[in-house]
């Protein structure tokens, strides 16, 4: 099954923001940093890591 990276990282905050309650702006830097870090060179080595 085929999930959407914009999906995942939603699901992703929501869970986080109810169990943990960080800053808003935490998430917001989190989440931008994890969808910046798919289009960049590092991309295949992450993919590697996590397979």
């Amino acid at each position: 099954m085929r999930v959407p990276l914009w999906l995942a990282l939603l699901c992703v905050a929501v869970l986080g923001v109810k169990l943990i309650h960080p800053p808003w702006w935490l998430v917001a830097v989190l989440l931008l940093g994890g969808y910046l870090l798919t289009d960049s060179l590092l991309a295949p080595v992450i993919d590697s890591l996590v397979k």
